[in-house]
């Protein structure tokens, strides 16, 4: 095999510079194009990638990290992971990953402790693995048609298995990757690049030895690509020995989370992650050369930290921010080129010594009554009913919406026409709540361009993109704000939207704010102040935005954290210190609101039965979260939880519609695990991405079900 390249990606953005892959991706599931439309956008985005790569300066370009949903969903398919009752499908790969009218979805979580989703294999003891190669061999012939070589990217066989819970199955996916190894030497591919991200957490020795057991198995196939193990997000720690003793000849490293290793690494190429793939800042020279010369290997590659999936494509799209700020980014292009250009350095240079940043000492928030005083308060105040029903927040974003906002930006739409058309938006929201019974209403947000990026844009020290997108899954993207200075709340933000949806209904209205954990972690952050200093700042806006919509009368104010899981270190050790923290920000939000005040908080598709207790611990009098499309896997978690739970009953990031029956199912199920007198009903998440036929066909279906418990009690 010839030598690594000198520089190289580890992955690179696939939804296409202006989302062409989300449109065409929505295209096709609506019935507006086909297949082979579809795969000719894919198609297209994959030259220009590499096309751009190759003009960037980039020896080392990466293939099969395009996926037209989740790479993770593509690995289980490599392997022939497809479980029996999606074959038969239209579409078998979309209805794993989206359902069908008579198919729930997979079940889909965060990747680590990024806002990325993945789709969660299913392996049970009837999985047959069988290789299809297809993908990643029609893109190395794709690319070397176009003039490129490349290195296939597939998720590594350890990490798979860890994710989908089936590493006694190890023996037999080897035989797969043994099998892809094989036919990608007879294809003429020189390297391979398998992705083992779990392996920067806590690993016992049996997931050690699996790792040992994997890579001298794969290592020693006879016709074989070079093996690059490409490990991100962390540390490998007690996994990096393990790898090295093991006939693979390079290993990836993140060198900006992780920092360098002490092992000495001769015998192996080493691809130094050193451009961060997860901010957006512009990586510091000298401490990125002197990273690299430390490194003790026989050969080191400059190389991105990660894969640049989590950042938009170019800072060049973004003529509207200001410059001073512009000049501290670099987004993917600006990373390859840093990229490029320390590869040609030779790696010399020193680190100067940082600015010393004194972390605060502990954060004292005012403490609310008891929850079992608030409880009382609160019940003598809004009166509501067993089980009351209500929703998380948004409802669907219509194009005409989607349409006015733009004309506003473009300045072909008035601030108050616009203002109109939003509070027609949030009378109709109000009025189908009402049809349908919902107890608790919410406004929609019809305002709010995203959760994160509407208290973005009314917050100081922030700043947002135009094209800054980046896929959080499927065809959804975000645009992450970037907080870059001190922040500060110079007026209200939401109290107009909320105090004009009230007096529309006698019902109570939440108000909507996003938690501070939330906004932190959905943003790009500034890296010059400890995560937890900005936080607080965060956190010290939105408690005034809850003294302010508490002062306007809202009686019930809903203060999200679902990057809460999101945010906690990959490693225990470091867990407990950051949960403290995240708690006592969230209470520091929340702890001005009075005791007749409901505090509500939502959590979703994040393995939240993990933190649980933390979640008590932002005491919250009620908390929804997601169980619907994990099959409700949380409530064997909750039986110590001490406060108003709502378990969701209505996957919304499916399009496909519950019925009553199975509404009815889950929640009988709920309350096998809960007192009644503690439990909501509501669906898994916002239903700001279904359209108003699905959302009111299934919001019926809840009602129904939940009135013939409310029956039985």
């Amino acid at each position: 095999m010839s030598p690594f390249p000198k520089s190289t990606v580890l992955g690179y953005p696939r939804i296409g510079p202006r989302r062409e892959l989300k449109r065409a991706l929505e295209s096709y599931w609506d019935g507006r194009s086909t297949r082979a439309e579809l795969d000719r956008v894919g198609a297209e985005i994959r030259e220009r990638t590499w096309r751009r790569l190759a003009e960037l300066g980039l020896e080392g370009l990466p293939s099969n990290t395009f996926s037209l949903y989740d790479q993770v969903l593509d690995t289980a398919v490599l392997l022939g992971a497809v479980p029996a009752r999606y074959q038969e499908a239209d579409d078998p790969y979309f209805a794993m990953a989206r359902g069908t009218a008579g198919l729930a979805p997979l079940r889909m979580t965060k990747w680590f402790d990024t806002n990325y989703h993945y789709i969660v294999p299913e392996i049970g003891p009837g999985t047959v693995f069988r290789l299809d190669a297809s993908k990643p061999l029609g893109e190395v012939r794709e690319a070397r048609a176009l003039g490129y070589e490349t290195r296939p990217v597939v998720v590594g066989p350890v990490t798979f298995l860890l994710l989908a819970s089936a590493l006694d199955r190890l023996e037999e996916v080897l035989d797969c990757y043994a099998e892809l190894l094989a036919a990608l030497a007879a294809e003429g591919v020189e390297w391979v690049q398998l992705d083992e991200p779990a392996l920067v957490g806590d690993r016992t020795p049996e997931e050690l030895a699996a790792v040992r057991t994997a890579y001298e198995r794969l290592g020693s196939v006879s016709a074989r690509p070079g093996l690059f193990v490409a490990s991100y997000f962390g540390d490998l720690g007690e996994a990096l020995p393990v790898l090295a003793g093991t006939p693979v000849e390079a290993i990836g490293i993140d060198l900006v989370r992780g920092g360098v290793p002490v092992a000495d690494l001769t015998g192996k190429t080493v691809v130094a992650g050193v451009v961060s793939g997860r901010d957006v800042w512009r990586t510091a020279p000298e401490r990125a050369l002197a990273a690299l010369a430390a490194v003790r290997a026989s050969r080191v590659v400059v190389s991105t930290s990660s894969s640049l999936l989590h950042v938009p494509y170019s800072v060049e799209a973004e003529p509207e921010l200001d410059p001073a700020l512009r000049a501290r980014l670099a987004f993917a292009e600006q990373k390859v080129a840093e990229v490029v250009a320390l590869a040609a350095t030779g790696f010399h240079g020193s680190a100067p010594a940082g600015p010393s940043v004194p972390l605060p000492g502990p954060v004292v928030a005012e403490e609310r009554s008891p929850y079992a005083v608030r409880a009382a308060a609160q019940a003598e105040h809004l009166r509501l009913p067993a089980l009351p029903i209500t929703t998380i927040g948004s409802f669907p974003q219509t194009g005409e919406l989607r349409a006015a906002r733009a004309a506003v930006a473009a300045g072909t739409l008035s601030q108050e026409d616009y203002e109109r058309q939003v509070e027609a938006e949030i009378e109709r929201v109000i009025r189908v709540q009402e049809r349908l019974g919902l107890d608790v209403l919410v406004h929609g947000e019809p305002e709010r361009n995203d959760m994160v990026q509407y208290f973005a844009e009314h917050l100081d020290g922030f700043a947002v993109t135009r094209n800054g997108w980046v896929q959080s899954y499927g065809s959804r993207c975000t645009r992450p704000p970037i907080l870059h200075g001190d922040v500060g709340r110079p007026e209200p933000i939401t109290v107009r939207w909320a105090t004009y949806a009230q007096s529309l209904t006698d019902k109570p209205v939440k108000g909507m704010l996003t938690g501070p954990v939330t906004i932190v972690a959905w943003s790009f952050v500034r890296d010059d102040l400890p995560l937890r200093d900005v936080v607080f700042q965060v956190a010290d806006a939105i408690g005034e935005e809850v003294r302010d919509l508490e002062a306007a009368g809202v009686s019930i104010i809903q203060v999200d954290e679902p990057a809460l899981r999101e945010l906690l270190p990959l490693r225990r050790a470091a867990q407990a210190d950051y949960l403290e923290w995240a708690v006592a920000a969230y209470r520091r939000a929340t702890s001005g609101a009075s005791d007749r005040t409901q505090i509500h908080t939502h959590l979703c598709y994040s393995d939240a039965d993990q933190i649980l207790a933390a979640i008590d611990g932002l005491d919250a009098d009620v908390t929804t979260i997601e169980s619907a499309r994990s099959g409700a896997r949380i409530l064997g978690a909750v039986g110590s939880f001490g406060r108003g739970l709502g378990p969701g009953v209505y996957d919304i990031h499916s399009p496909r519609v519950p019925g009553a029956e199975e509404v009815e199912d889950l929640l009988r199920r709920t309350l096998k695990a809960l007192p009644a007198e503690r439990v909501w009903v509501n669906p898994d998440c916002g239903l700001k991405t279904r359209t108003y036929e699905q959302v009111e066909a299934a919001l019926a279906n809840v009602v129904t079900a939940t009135r013939r418990l409310r029956d039985e009690l």
